[in-house]
């Protein structure tokens, strides 16, 4: 509902332009283009809405259909059913048109409730030591070479690097890259915080590999320059590293959840699948009920209408959809697995009875209801005159 409330404020800040073709622009023989409860839109009507204009845009079929469908049909439905009070009062209404939000806070909840079940490493000290996970905590101080430096003015960097390293102690490594390192690191005392070794150039990340904490490595060269670097103890490092760890933990456990369900869930994508996810996200709406499988698994199948659903509840919908349109393939099928697995994961919440509580699912209704009221007093509608509106010829 928010979505074409929003929609609706836009074409009527912005409104559009008549061309002569309108009609052809739908059928020409086209009397009635749309209708919602017992109002119809008349192309003559759709030809008036559009001709008080502002802003100077062609008129095709995808325009009118836009208006028609996408704009004129909702807020006619709105009108009616703000009349009678049943959207802002109906629980199971209100339940079916957020679905995909209650789906996606079912999920998270169920979510968190895995990730709190699932084995990690822990995180500590014997663990930084052993750089398990091949994290490594650092800093350095960056003597950098000018481009396309030449043998000499190489020479000339490594020097002043070599002179700067006879002066440098556990004790003073911090100033010492203050005063003389010539990246961004330098306010910092050099320090890079915790990262895996694979992050760093072949030639840093084997210098840091090979330090013990608190030591301090020769000169080491990358296509950077020259680096002096001090591998950090687990007293620098113990902050961002019992943070960065953790978290390459957790998410390696999660990953291997989702790894193990969608093995278990057999899901086979159909073919052709790609394409009709494409033309499903040309309009997503007019899709909600097409029964066509584009794949199946262990609990069941994922239609287009299914999928539609899930785009109608994603945010910045007509992004997404834009996007859909140029991706290839095999990143659409990807994407369509991933809605399978989204779909047994849903299962196992039900089956956990995991969802949103009654006091979240109040405030989602009366959220709803706020919405719609809002979106009726922005407009400057009531139900009579949307429907006179919609009567006249």
């Amino acid at each position: 509902m928010k979505r074409s409330s929003l929609a609706l404020l836009v074409l009527g800040a912005t409104t559009l332009v008549a061309c002569d073709g309108l009609k052809a622009a739908l059928n020409s023989h086209v009397d009635v283009v749309a209708k919602a409860g017992s109002q119809e839109l008349s192309v003559t009507r759709l030809g008036d809405m559009i001709g008080n204009a502002k802003v100077q845009i062609p008129v095709t079929k995808d325009v009118a259909t836009l208006i028609a469908r996408d704009l004129w049909v909702p807020y006619q439905l709105l009108a009616l059913a703000a009349a009678r009070g049943d959207s802002l009062t109906d629980a199971k209404a209100i339940d079916a048109a957020a679905s995909g939000m209650i789906e996606n806070a079912k999920l998270q909840r169920f979510m968190e409730g895995v990730s709190k079940t699932l084995p990690s490493d822990s995180a500590g000290e014997p663990a930084y030591l052993a750089a398990k996970g091949d994290l490594y905590s650092a800093r350095h101080i960056l003597f950098m070479l000018p481009p396309n430096a030449t043998p000499a003015q190489k020479d000339s960097v490594r020097k002043k690097a070599a002179a700067v390293r006879a002066q440098v102690t556990a004790a003073n490594f911090a100033e010492m890259a203050k005063k003389h390192s010539g990246d961004n690191s330098a306010a910092k005392g050099g320090d890079l915080g915790v990262f895996p070794k694979a992050m760093m150039v072949k030639p840093f990340g084997d210098a840091v590999a090979v330090l013990k904490p608190g030591e301090i490595s020769p000169l080491v060269e990358t296509q950077f320059g020259f680096h002096i670097v001090q591998r950090n103890t687990w007293a620098q490092a113990k902050e961002q590293y019992l943070q960065k760890a953790s978290g390459a933990g957790r998410q390696a456990a999660e990953s291997s959840y989702f790894a193990q369900a969608q093995a278990e869930a057999k899901i086979s994508v159909k073919a052709g699948a790609a394409a009709a996810v494409k033309e499903l996200a040309k309009d997503p709406m007019a899709h909600r009920s097409d029964k066509t499988v584009v794949a199946s698994y262990s609990r069941g199948e994922v239609t287009s209408g299914r999928i539609a659903q899930i785009l109608m509840a994603t945010p910045n919908i007509g992004q997404v959809a834009q996007q859909i349109q140029v991706l290839p393939d095999s990143m659409i099928n990807k994407m369509v697995t991933n809605m399978a697995q989204r779909e047994l994961l849903l299962h196992r919440a039900d089956s956990a009875k995991v969802g949103m509580t009654p006091d979240e699912l109040a405030r989602l209704h009366g959220d709803f209801a706020s919405v719609v009221k809002q979106s009726w007093v922005a407009l400057g509608i009531d139900p009579k005159s949307l429907a006179d509106s919609a009567k006249t010829p």
